[in-house]
């Protein structure tokens, strides 16, 4: 951070301060991040006059501590009565605002709506590595000044070789990066104090993938010229843009039909003007060929691409950060927090893969990435663009009511055909199965037909670990996990048992818990399962598992995508990570092993996540000139989302579902606030829940439709138990005031946490 304001001078600042009239001091509004969520009115010293932007990153005391704040308004003028109070601002951190001005105001839309504390807000808008400061990154670079004669540089080899190999090798190269070299700083030094070589240091911007090279396109100019169904989604979308006002469009276009194409359009238009825009994924692991894809397409636009999730390196975060606060870059592809950048005259925001689920943050504040989205396009004027093979039903609907524009491809590129979908009952499949029941036959020689013709497989598991169980047949005891209502999942790797809920883990016993019987058998069965068949099956296959157990390393995932992509693997087997936006031309076999596995929870949402599981995963066979196909294994084939995904009827089961959602008056027709309870005391946490609905009841019968409390599908995890409230009601902000007004004056035990999550995206 750069100190504008040292230790030293406070106490000038202040006497500045109290001593200047009220027409010449100017003030300012400062949020802090440890202030109870609520801004302060600080004295902004004449000396820094014009340094303070809304947006700003300051110090400030604040009681008997210095704190970190943002600069909420400026121009605030208190009364006559508390000038004399007010406290200076000590330091500027930064000679840049690290907040745009829409996103403050988005802060405060997003508290007001999730119901969470505009500090909380506040924290998750503005990452760690920007309040904490990261020392810049120099590069240091060695040249020669000085032409040494043939004496002076044998005399310089006789008394120091070294010295004399550096010269030369500088010489005759030209400036060499510092460390590059091999020579000791002794060396180095030496002919620096000598005046013979010269170093520069000039900061770095830390990029985050900065060694990918573009796999397509080599010529970024190079212009791909769009279909009829493209050019006119990009024609819709262009007039938005021209019309410099706020528009949302629902690009609905099937896998393979070339939305991210449409993408490249705006945003090349977008960069042209002098804009900026934002390009969501809903997967970090989506990231990288979205930015090798990017970058390759917009080399030639005067701008670079710069990445933003969590897994990027605290530099690389505090870089990319500054990067898009100085204007210095104006395209940014990123997960869920990238919405909160700053960036400069944003323009276009693009949300890909809009239904899915991971956008929305499973912590405090409970915001969902795309309707965020959604508001800070419409705080800035702007253009944001939800795409999606299988959109969700609240962004179907949208579009229905004429809240956003429909835009659909229906063909795929060069009206490439769909793969066919078959549906594979294994309730008959299962008589004939010997030993396993991971893979059916139908499935296996699809799989050897695709080895033989040297073709590329997608295996899709949605569990991992090697059994979900293990029972006793001759009790029925589960071994569940002792601090959640979970069993635990046996994982052959390691010889454990493991929860997937809270990570605790045990040994594999040799008798039943309950009974001492040595009679215990292994249920269901996960990706290491399905990968030891796999290798017995096929030997000679390369086979590569994706799952939360093999991705541990920086970049593994990459790794792995640019070998699949090079031939170098077979078959990869993987949980819901291979089953979005990956896009190989050589895979011509995508099989789901247990469509069952979404189909079958407590969860409003189930049948349309199946459907769109299913849609997804089949599009990625048969996306290059081979033809590709489809197999599904289930118990329930007449399901109404399998059936629908087999015969690729997309407005067919939106309209289905939709009508069912009507008839119970589920989202999209209204909102749900869950209000969720937990605590490490069952019965308090049952009675607290009680007791808070029944003063719903006395305080405000006419709220909305109430449903419960009823415990959570899952009752207790780590230790908590966990009961639930939900909230059904039209407009969300209305009810949230008056549930968070009456939430003040209920008298909760200290032992129990409550939690209001606004349009949840997991009711378990």
């Amino acid at each position: 951070m750069t100190e504008l304001f040292p230790a030293d001078d406070v106490s000038k600042l202040r006497s500045e301060a109290s001593s200047a009239s009220k027409a010449e001091a100017r003030y300012a509004r400062i949020m802090p991040f440890d202030g109870g969520g609520r801004a302060y009115t600080y004295a902004v010293p004449e000396s820094a006059a014009g340094r303070f932007f809304i947006g700003s990153l300051v110090k400030i005391p604040l009681g008997s501590r210095k704190t970190l704040g943002v600069v909420w308004e400026t121009e605030s003028i208190p009364e006559e009565k508390y000038v004399r109070k007010i406290r200076p601002i000590e330091q500027l951190c930064y000679d840049i605002p690290v907040l745009s001005p829409d996103a403050v105001k988005l802060c405060e839309w997003i508290a007001a709506y999730y119901a969470a504390p505009l500090n909380s807000v506040l924290q998750t808008m503005l990452p760690a590595a920007v309040r904490q400061g990261i020392r810049p990154l120099v590069e240091r670079t060695l040249f020669a000044i000085r032409e040494l004669s043939d004496d002076a540089l044998s005399a310089l080899k006789k008394r120091a070789k070294k010295q004399a190999e550096l010269y030369a090798l500088l010489r005759d190269n030209g400036p060499l990066l510092r460390n590059a070299l091999t020579f000791s700083p002794t060396v180095i030094n030496a002919l620096i104090l000598s005046g013979i070589v010269r170093e520069n240091a000039v900061p770095v911007s830390r990029v985050a993938y900065a060694d990918i090279e573009p796999q397509e396109n080599p010529h970024p100019i190079k212009t791909i010229k769009l279909n009829a169904e493209q050019d006119a989604a990009l024609t819709s979308i262009s007039r938005s843009l021209d019309a410099r006002c706020y528009r949302t469009h629902l690009l609905h276009g099937v896998t393979g039909s070339g939305k991210t194409e449409v993408y490249i359009g705006a945003i090349r238009k977008v960069l042209a003007e002098g804009g900026s825009a934002i390009f969501l994924v809903p997967e970090v692991a989506l990231t990288p060929q979205t930015v090798e894809r990017l970058r390759s397409r917009l080399g030639d636009c005067g701008t670079q691409v710069v990445v933003w999730h969590s897994h990027l390196s605290a530099g690389e975060r505090f870089d990319a950060w500054m990067d898009m606060a100085r204007g210095n870059a104006r395209v940014l592809v990123g997960a869920r927090s990238a919405i909160f950048a700053p960036m400069k005259n944003l323009r276009l925001i693009v949300v890909d893969e809009e239904h899915e689920p991971s956008f929305k943050q499973s912590e405090t504040p409970f915001y969902h990435g795309r309707d965020v989205a959604v508001y800070r396009a419409h705080l800035c004027g702007a253009v944001c663009v939800l795409g999606s093979a299988t959109p969700s039903l609240e962004s179907f609907y949208n579009a229905q009511i004429g809240k956003y524009t429909l835009n659909r491809i229906l063909k795929r590129v060069d009206n490439h055909a769909f793969p066919p979908m078959r549906i594979i009952d294994m309730r008959r499949e299962i008589l004939h199965m010997q030993g396993q029941t991971t893979f059916s036959r139908p499935m296996l020689e699809a799989i050897a037909e695709r080895l033989e013709g040297h073709e590329q497989c997608i295996l899709f598991l949605n569990r991992r670990g090697y059994s979900r169980a293990l029972i006793c047949p001759d009790c029925g005891h589960v071994i569940t996990c002792p601090h959640c209502s979970s069993a635990l999942t046996f994982h052959r790797e390691n010889q454990i048992l493991r929860c997937h809920l809270c990570d605790h883990s045990e040994s594999v016993p040799s008798r039943c818990p309950a009974c001492a019987s040595s009679n215990i058998r292994k249920k269901g069965f996960g990706t290491q399962r399905a990968e030891e068949i796999l290798a017995q099956r096929f030997p000679q296959a390369r086979i590569v598992r994706l799952d939360a157990d093999t991705m541990s390393k920086k970049n593994e995932f990459r790794k792995i995508l640019e070998q699949f992509r090079a031939g170098e693997i077979d078959i990869l087997l993987g949980t819901q990570m291979i089953a979005k936006g990956l896009d190989f031309p050589r895979v011509t076999l995508a099989g789901i092993l247990d469509a069952d596995l979404s189909l079958h929870v407590p969860d409003f949402r189930a049948a349309e996540r199946t459907f769109q599981l299913l849609v997804q995963v089949a599009g990625r066979a048969g996306r290059g000139q081979l033809d590709g196909e489809v197999l599904v294994q289930t118990f329930t084939p007449s399901a109404a989302p399998i059936q629908f995904a087999k015969r690729a009827e997309f407005d067919e089961f939106l309209e289905d579902e939709l009508a069912r959602r009507r008839e119970f008056r589920y989202p999209p027709e209204r909102h749900i606030i869950r209000h969720l309870f937990r605590g490490n005391d069952q019965k308090c946490v049952e009675e607290t829940a009680e007791a808070w609905a029944r003063f719903l009841e006395e305080n405000a019968p006419d709220l909305c439709e109430i449903r419960g409390p009823a415990p959570c599908p899952t009752e207790k995890i780590q230790d908590n138990f966990r009961f639930h409230l939900w909230y059904f009601c039209s407009r969300v902000t209305a009810i949230i005031g008056k549930i968070s007004r009456l939430r003040a004056s209920f008298p909760w035990p200290e032992n129990i946490i409550e939690i209001l999550d606004v349009d949840p995206m997991d009711v378990n």
